[in-house]
């Protein structure tokens, strides 16, 4: 079970720049307030929590029949769409591609080449593509999807409608319109789930029986997860305690910008993904904590220097790993040398833990705050555990700042302006706004 050490964020270890029991008992009533909307259900987003208790048939079912009919499997998204699914693919079949099928493409952006690249390997006669939308509107995905569509079916004719699986909302957008009109197999997403709490929703579990990956685990570490964390004292409540800390830090002690560094690479993604929940959820009317992906223990090496002798604004946070389920000893080659010697005998599970472990030291020493995640072991129960734990502590912390977590108006706002860039009045105004720049300003070219 998922473990929160926090020691090193408070006064008796760091001194005064950390945090005393008397601020976090300041904030016990408005822990209470967010656990009852929580509760009470408050807010219709927090279906995500449902999650953890769906069925999966339907998903295994079809999940089997494109790993009987598919040698290529190309998940089309941006977002949440694509950041959950590539978090799970990296963290639990890392090179998967070069040793299983079928081969799974993430495509989460529009950059011609890529698509070109991917384009040049696949073969249309065995290539599912899985389209994930949760809007059903976001352009670059559906822009994504019409370019696969003509590919395929320049090559497979009326058959092209039995290469896409349509996961989506079940009420709006225009892929639903695709739906209906080409009769497409489909996977809906439940209304009430925002796209970057839909990890846990068909749009990740698709792809993780795909690549042989329970899905049942991953909702059953989500499940325990819930069920710990529906505890309303602050104490008891890990994911409470988690977004407690940094609110404080943040409002009190000005540091608003928290480092995610687990020690695995696998775990490289899901930093990336816990950096768009936390950006997208929190940064409203004035509030939020810019978050920074990290990977150990390689940006030891890039970025421990900035944490320590850089401006006093950021709280780092590990991530550990008792059992990586592996290991591989160092052997005793070139013992005659100094330094070599120091390390043989020894393992990279050893070598790795003393990293993190002397990371931490060098920051607790020098009043940097920090505290570890930990888990037992790289699987898919404790994947669903650390999905399940920064959503809940997102949501926390989104009702400690008084902004709505679920909501993102200005990405909102971006998707509508992408639709808007092609229409005819903007392409006029375009033109119009461009040859008043050509005539009245100078453009300096290197």
């Amino acid at each position: 079970m998922l473990e929160l050490h926090f020691g090193n964020m408070m006064e008796e270890v760091i001194g005064e720049k950390g945090l005393s029991l008397t601020q976090i008992e300041r904030l016990r009533e408005n822990v209470l307030g967010a656990h009852k909307q929580i509760q009470e259900r408050k807010w219709k987003e927090l279906a995500f929590l449902d999650l953890a208790n769906q069925k999966t048939d339907e998903i295994k079912t079809m999940a089997a029949q494109i790993k009987e009919s598919s040698d290529y499997f190309l998940l089309l998204g941006i977002g949440g769409s694509a950041m959950g699914p590539k978090a799970i693919l990296e963290a639990l079949k890392p090179f998967h591609n070069y040793v299983s099928r079928p081969c799974i493409f993430i495509y989460d952006n529009i950059d011609p080449r890529t698509l070109h690249a991917v384009l040049s390997i696949i073969d249309p006669a065995r290539t599912t593509v899985n389209v994930v939308t949760k809007s059903g509107n976001t352009a670059e995905t559906i822009a994504s999807f019409m370019v696969m569509w003509h590919h395929l079916q320049k090559v497979l004719g009326d058959d092209v409608a039995d290469r896409f699986i349509i996961t989506t909302n079940p009420n709006t957008g225009i892929m639903r319109d695709v739906i209906i009109s080409n009769r497409l197999p489909f996977l809906y997403i439940p209304s009430d789930i925002v796209g970057r709490y839909s990890v846990l929703s068909a749009a990740g579990l698709l792809m993780s029986e795909v690549a042989g990956i329970d899905s049942d685990e991953l909702l059953r570490g989500a499940r325990d997860i819930v069920n710990r964390c529906n505890n309303k004292e602050l104490w008891e409540n890990p994911a409470y305690l988690f977004a407690t800390l940094l609110f404080l830090m943040s409002t009190e002690e000005k540091r608003n910008i928290n480092v995610m560094m687990p020690y695995a690479d696998g775990l490289k993604h899901l930093s990336e993904w816990f950096c768009q929940l936390w950006a997208e959820s929190l940064g409203k009317l004035g509030f939020g904590i810019t978050p920074y992906p990290s990977v150990g223990t390689t940006d030891q090496h890039s970025q421990l220097q900035l944490w320590m002798e850089g401006p006093e604004d950021k709280v780092v946070i590990f991530i550990n790993i008792d059992d990586y389920g592996q290991d591989e000893s160092i052997p005793d080659v070139f013992t005659k040398i100094d330094g070599f010697s120091n390390l043989s005998g020894r393992s990279l599970t050893e070598l790795i833990r003393a990293a993190a472990d002397s990371t931490k030291c060098v920051l607790s020493g020098s009043a940097k705050p920090n505290m570890t995640i930990n888990i037992s072991h790289l699987d898919a129960y404790h994947i669903g555990q650390l999905f399940m734990f920064f959503e809940i502590s997102t949501t926390v912390l989104g009702f400690l700042f008084g902004v709505n977590p679920f909501n993102q108006p200005w990405v909102e706002t971006g998707k509508n302006s992408i639709f808007g860039m092609f229409s005819k009045a903007c392409q006029q105004k375009e033109q119009t706004d461009s040859e008043a720049i050509d005539k009245g300003s100078v453009c300096w070219k290197l």
